[in-house]
């Protein structure tokens, strides 16, 4: 039986140990994919989101049209997808009525007030508002915008938590411009 030498014996394991770390480390993802430079309607900057972001390979970004129309075309969404699962979803629906607000499919995340809109928001992985855009005058409905923010996969949800109340007066903001709002 032929026998290896010492040299050979620490060659082979030196090649296997090389093989092995060079195989998970080109495996793995290690940063967040590269962002596009404004996100969901130019709301948000790469430099605002990626922090929040989990690592991965691609990112892509879907976006409707944030446009209302007289069709009652009544939503738009944009969802920011990393390695093709979401990273982050924004979303914002136009309501006729006040009372058709409804946050209690977020209740399980026990929400918390905060001050941004009319009854703002805040949970763990995602925030939301809605702002009153026209108020109904009888018979006609009104004009009201709910809106969320939504990114559970973060991996930092300290940072997260912090950031989510700026991002949301952004996206109020905007809403506000776009669709000429008070």
């Amino acid at each position: 039986m032929p026998q290896i030498g010492t040299r050979e014996l620490a060659a082979l394991i030196s090649a296997l140990l090389f093989a092995a770390m060079t195989g998970c480390s080109n495996s793995e993802p290690e940063a967040v994919p590269e962002l596009p430079e404004r996100i969901c309607w130019g709301v948000f900057t790469e430099n605002e989101i990626a922090p929040l972001m989990p690592v991965g390979k691609k990112a892509e970004m879907h976006a409707d049209a944030f446009v209302f129309d007289e069709d009652r075309r009544d939503s738009a969404t944009c969802s920011l997808y990393i390695d093709g699962r979401h990273g982050m979803l924004v979303n914002a629906v136009i309501l006729d009525f006040e009372d058709e607000v409804d946050w209690s499919s977020w209740d399980v995340a026990k929400p918390q007030p905060i001050d941004v809109g009319k009854k703002g928001l805040i949970w763990r992985g995602g925030a939301g508002t809605h702002l009153a855009c026209e108020e109904p005058k009888s018979p006609e409905p009104g004009k009201y915008i709910q809106m969320h923010i939504s990114t559970d996969r973060s991996p930092d949800k300290e940072k997260l938590q912090a950031a989510l109340p700026g991002l949301l007066r952004q996206l109020v903001t905007f809403a506000k411009r776009e669709l000429n709002c008070p």
